[in-house]
């Protein structure tokens, strides 16, 4: 038992000692390493009237994630929860994310990850690249360089982040690049750090 517990902290040890985080990149904050912290940070790519970031809930009215101030002589706008969403953190049937927004008193839902990076338009700051990221499948943790830091340049936003698998549990790090134009990501493998025989279905 102590051997199949050491190796994986072996290997992270290992992995650690191979690599190096460039001097000119800084530590993501803590609190970035949740999506619903990042979407305050949005700045849309088209003007709208108000928008807001909703989950649904076990109640009849969702739960709103970020709301970007309706105009006081705006009347509210009774929106029921679409039935699908981004970013589906479990397996329940409304564990979503969508975007409600509103033009000319005129509501729509924004429920698919292409609609939200079509929301998100020209890559402004660090918490869009990590909505960006997050569409691709990667994620963040903080504790580590080489899986929670950044750099932002004018053309460009890269990334120290992660890809993970529940079973086996496997956590890999890479370095992305994000044109901050156009949206796309590149990315390229710094390799394997975790790896464990054990299956987790909140692996992250």
């Amino acid at each position: 038992m102590r051997i199949i517990v050491a190796f994986p902290l072996i290997m992270s040890n290992l992995f650690f000692a191979q690599i190096r985080v460039p001097d000119d990149y800084k530590k993501i904050p803590d609190i970035l390493d949740s999506a619903d912290f990042s979407y305050p940070f949005m700045i849309p790519d088209k003007k709208y009237d108000y928008w807001q970031v909703r989950r649904p809930g076990d109640k009849p009215e969702p739960e709103l994630i970020y709301d970007s101030q309706r105009p006081e002589n705006m009347a509210g706008i009774d929106e029921s929860s679409p039935s699908e969403g981004f970013f589906r953190e479990c397996q329940t049937e409304n564990c979503f994310s969508y975007i409600l927004i509103c033009h000319n008193n005129t509501p729509e839902s924004l429920t698919s990850e292409k609609q939200l990076k079509n929301f998100i338009g020209f890559v402004d700051n660090l918490p869009e690249a990590l909505l960006i990221a997050k569409i691709n499948g990667f994620s963040i943790d903080t504790t580590n360089r080489y899986t929670g830091s950044y750099k932002i340049e004018d053309r460009y936003i890269s990334l120290y982040a992660l890809k993970s698998k529940s079973c086996p549990v496997m956590k890999e790090s890479f370095l992305i690049k994000i044109n901050r134009k156009t949206g796309k990501l590149g990315s390229k493998s710094n390799g394997i750090y975790f790896k464990s025989d054990d299956c987790n279905n909140l692996a992250q």
